[in-house]
């Protein structure tokens, strides 16, 4: 499936083969992301531009088809969910553990590089990670998403007993949310302007769920602090909205942390002088580093019950319906999953 700007079309290509180190992957499931989305309607997120017709998809996951010469770690016939960016592995970042941050890290479905939407792919070995039997692929195509929310976490300090706020009900703030369930939260409170995300986010185990209905963020860090109790110790923005990081910085407890994990415009107006007088520190959020192991261990052990989030299902044939049906939110969808295999 190409997608080039808002242009979509089907089309044949050669059955890639695996290079050194990679393994051929007959792909399964496959998540869309707001930013397949994205990149579907607007052909560009920020400095990303599509340019050519590039394929879509990278919450992925497969059964290794072919081994290529010196893979050791699998076999033909194992259950892989696959990390979509490969780092470089050589420069500081890589050696230092921010793989991430790599300057040359080629990520799947990010321009001009082509995803895994399609039904063979060829991805480095080391970076597809074997599913236990019990663990379904549709789950492991989740542990995309469900990275993002554990580097959220981690990246803003949660531990046993913090309280934590979660800006944003989308996929990525459900997930967060229950990265910091998993991690030991107190009492985690969930905003979004649906109604229908809340009552999602009070069924994954939220304790507290308030509907934005104003666009004043002082307010809103008022209704937060009453319904919690206190102030959060880390807040985790999901949405992009100004209003909403704006929220976040005044709600935040005077010495907690602002995780920036939504994706909005490029400059806005924030109350930074609150933030630096309280020393509320604001952390960026890209991607995620060496969180699959912790994500798949949460899937694995049942500390994470994701599949609530899968709520519509359709075959290769009907990516265009599915994008469509992401892209819109048409019938309560939250997780859209492609199945490459039908």
């Amino acid at each position: 499936m190409f997608i080039a700007r808002t242009v979509c079309r089907e089309e044949e290509t050669p059955i890639p083969q695996p290079g050194r180190n990679e393994v051929q992957i007959r792909v399964q499931s496959v998540g869309i992301c707001g930013s397949d989305v994205h990149y579907f309607v607007h052909g560009k997120i920020g400095r990303f531009v599509v340019n050519a017709p590039m394929i879509l998809g990278h919450e992925s996951s497969g059964v290794v088809s072919a081994l290529g010469d010196g893979v050791t770690s699998l076999k033909v016939g194992d259950r892989v969910a696959i990390e979509p960016g490969v780092p470089c592995r050589m420069c500081s970042f890589c050696k230092g553990g921010r793989y991430n941050l790599c300057p040359d890290i080629v990520f799947c479905a990010t321009p001009p590089v082509d995803g895994s939407l399609r039904r063979f792919y060829c991805h480095a070995a080391d970076f597809c990670y074997k599913l236990p039997d019990h663990v379904t692929l549709d789950e492991g195509a989740l542990l995309e998403p469900l990275a993002v929310g554990v580097y959220a976490c981690r990246r803003g300090g949660v531990q046993l007993g913090s309280n934590v706020l979660v800006l944003g009900s989308g996929p990525i703030g459900l997930l967060s949310l229950l990265s910091a369930k998993a991690m030991g939260a107190a009492q985690i409170i969930v905003t979004d302007l649906d109604q229908g995300r809340l009552d999602m986010a009070l069924n994954l185990g939220a304790h507290h769920a308030l509907r934005v209905d104003t666009r004043d963020p002082e307010e809103m860090a008022r209704r937060v602090e009453e319904a919690l109790g206190c102030k959060p110790d880390v807040s985790v923005e999901c949405s992009g909205a100004a209003p909403s990081v704006q929220t976040g910085i005044y709600a935040t407890k005077s010495g907690g942390a602002l995780v920036l994990v939504g994706r909005g415009p490029y400059s806005m107006d924030l109350p930074i002088v609150n933030a630096a007088v309280r020393e509320v520190d604001i952390r960026g959020v890209f991607r995620y580093a060496n969180c699959y192991p912790l994500a798949l261990e949460m899937i694995a052990s049942g500390k994470v019950d994701a599949k609530p989030l899968i709520t519509h299902h359709f075959p290769l044939e009907k990516t265009l319906d599915a994008f469509e049906t992401s892209r819109t939110g048409a019938g309560g969808a939250i997780k859209v999953m492609i199945h490459c295999d039908q």
